[in-house]
C-alpha cells in the first residue's frame, strides 16, 4: 500500500469527474458529487489554498470506491 498524497480538493474533484461523478450542489464549502449509475454521493469540502487532511483525504477515497494505490495511478493519469 502506496502513501497517503497530499491533494487539495480540486484534484479529488478531477478524479471523482473520470469516475463518472458530476457536480450536484453546493452549500457553504460542501461541493456534493453524484454518480448516476449507482447514485453514489460524494461531499468534498472545499477550501481555496487548502489541501485535504489526510482522514478527511482516506475517508474520500473509501466512498470513491477504490484503493489508495487505485486513486493515485488515477491522480497521475
Amino acid at each position: 500500500m502506496s502513501r497517503l498524497p497530499v491533494v487539495s480538493a480540486r484534484e479529488v474533484i478531477r478524479v471523482a469527474e473520470k469516475l463518472g461523478f458530476a457536480f450536484d450542489r453546493q452549500k457553504g464549502s460542501h461541493a456534493v458529487y453524484v454518480r448516476s449509475s449507482d447514485m453514489r454521493r460524494l461531499v468534498i469540502p472545499v477550501h481555496k489554498g487548502r489541501d485535504l487532511r489526510p482522514g478527511t483525504l482516506r475517508g474520500l477515497i473509501d466512498d470513491l470506491g477504490l484503493s489508495v494505490d487505485e486513486f493515485v495511478e488515477k491522480l497521475s493519469a
